[in-house]
């Protein structure tokens, strides 16, 4: 185990702000509960962003951009939203300062109408909307920004919840219920595909109660994860906004029969709480762990010698082992701009990195600790006897497994090749650790037991708020209401739509509902 690293069965929460600290991920800024996201992390939800933006691109969205502030009274005009968001809106007052004439500063000139700092963009949208909307044949109307948003948060903790994170926000409008509906899933089945393909992820996909959607919504639909402390993580959401907002903001379009309508309207998200995603679903004891599609860095190479005589022929068979990888061509651009620079970089052509560490300052096992704490997926360490043998030690991350390798088997062929095996494991290991906590419970008493080992519980509900709200006795919550028919659990496939009775009240249940604690 890492020194600089308590271990996960010790103190979790712990566990994850070391692991953010040894990766170079980020830190905490000047301002309580906000974030300064490091270059080691920005470069991860550059990945993020980068498959997702593809993928909504793909599927005929295009990308704008909203203002930061909103007026206080668009987001008065929806009801429900209001008052979902009003305890976490941060308020624009004044225009400016001005000296307080002791040294300091003092608010000046008050606004005629306060601004509220995005908390989310449906309202600002939603104006924006009505003047793009005219006839159906405006319709559908697609729209993603990337962006930051701000939510006032009492407790915060790195990636997972701060008062300002990044995000990307989806916002469309459609003819008719059915296309906003289609809409509304196609995008959660996006976000369940990248989490998987992309991330390494496993998540169950489902709907929200309604106490748990999304302010102003007719409904919410979630994909859920299992974290390594078997607490759930809402990973993205996708809301079917029906028709409330466009009546807020008067989204009116003319009807292929020359009436009127309401537009139907979604929207949908996803934040760097991926980032923490990441982290608490792959990495050990020893660090952050990254599934090869989102790493920045695929590879490092790290050469080792102890005498002057030995550097030229290990570096020269080093350089050769990154020309392998990555082409001669390559390697003579990158370094061409080398400069005063230790590390040499190369971009493969999906982006990622492969790097050559010439650093001399830096002993060859603090070398080693440097990129494994930083999640690369391979090392490749090569010293004097490999250039004798012809091979080279060949380090993966997932499993720290060491293997001696030939240097003719090493080129871009085999590096694709170990990335997709690590990649497939990462996702088959978590899916497993998924499975094996989650459990069946048919009992209130046996909830409130086992929920306290963490897990994923498979209970018969209701559909009575009432119920929902006696789950706060063990801290736990309705995650969602399955979409699939089966969950896989520790006792085998488990139905979701059989009827049974609630254990909390006794009274007969459509079916299980996803029980679990959550971040």
């Amino acid at each position: 185990m890492a020194k600089n690293i308590i271990s996960r069965s010790k103190d979790y929460p712990q566990w994850y702000l070391d692991v953010i600290k040894a990766g170079d991920l980020a830190e905490h800024s000047p301002v309580r509960g906000c974030m300064i996201i490091k270059p080691q992390g920005y470069a991860v939800w550059e990945r993020i962003q980068q498959d997702l933006d593809r993928r909504f691109k793909e599927t005929g969205h295009v990308n704008a951009y909203f203002p930061l502030f909103i007026p206080k009274s668009f987001l008065a005009k929806e009801a429900a939203h209001v008052e979902g968001f009003a305890m976490e809106c941060a308020i624009v007052t004044h225009s400016g300062l001005e000296p307080d004439g002791e040294g300091g500063l003092k608010p000046k000139g008050k606004l005629e109408e306060e601004l509220i700092v995005r908390p989310t963009s449906e309202t600002i949208i939603g104006h924006s909307f009505a003047n793009w909307v005219q006839s159906w044949r405006d319709l559908p109307l697609l729209i993603n920004q990337w962006a930051n948003i701000v939510r006032w948060e009492m407790r915060t903790r790195l990636f997972l919840r701060t008062m300002e994170f990044l995000w990307q926000e989806g916002h469309t409008a459609h003819e008719t219920a059915e296309e906003a509906d289609r809409e509304t899933r196609r995008m959660l089945d996006i976000y369940a595909e990248f989490a998987e393909d992309v991330l390494a992820i496993p998540v169950i996909k489902g709907e929200k109660t309604e106490s748990e959607r999304f302010a102003g919504a007719d409904h919410t639909y979630t994909i859920e994860a299992m974290m390594q402390d078997g607490k759930a993580l809402q990973a993205g959401t996708s809301h079917n906004l029906g028709q409330n907002f466009s009546k807020a903001f008067n989204i009116q379009f003319q009807t292929r029969d020359q009436g009127l309508e309401y537009a139907y309207t979604t929207s949908w998200g996803v934040s760097t709480r991926l980032i923490g995603g990441l982290i608490m679903t792959h990495s050990d004891d020893e660090g952050l762990i990254l599934p090869p599609k989102v790493a920045p860095i695929v590879v490092a190479i790290v050469p080792i010698y102890r005498k002057d005589a030995e550097k030229e022929k290990v570096l020269s068979y080093a350089r050769e082992l990154l020309v392998a990888l990555c082409g001669e061509d390559q390697v003579e651009k990158a370094e061409k701009g080398l400069g005063s620079k230790e590390v040499v970089s190369i971009l493969l052509e999906d982006g990622r990195g492969v790097v050559l560490d010439l650093r001399d300052t830096a002993r060859p096992s603090d070398k080693f600790f440097h990129w494994e704490q930083r999640g690369v997926p391979i090392r490749i360490e090569v010293g004097p006897r490999d250039v004798e043998g012809g091979k080279a030690m060949v380090v993966t991350r997932h499993d720290r497994a060491k293997v001696l390798t030939e240097k003719m088997a090493i080129d871009a062929n085999w590096l694709y090749a170990k990335l997709a095996s690590q990649q497939e494991i990462l996702l088959q290991r978590a899916r497993e650790y998924r499975i094996a906590r989650t459990f069946k419970v048919d009992s209130f008493d046996e909830l409130k037991t086992k929920i306290e080992d963490g897990g994923f519980f498979l209970m018969h509900w209701d559909g009575s708020p009432e119920t929902e709200e006696k789950l706060k006795e063990c801290k736990a919550s309705i995650r969602c209401i399955p979409e699939a028919e089966r969950v896989e659990t520790a006792e085998g496939f488990i139905s979701t739509r059989e009827p049974g009775k609630d254990p909390v009240s006794g009274k007969d249940s459509p079916g299980r509902v996803i029980v679990a604690r959550s971040y």
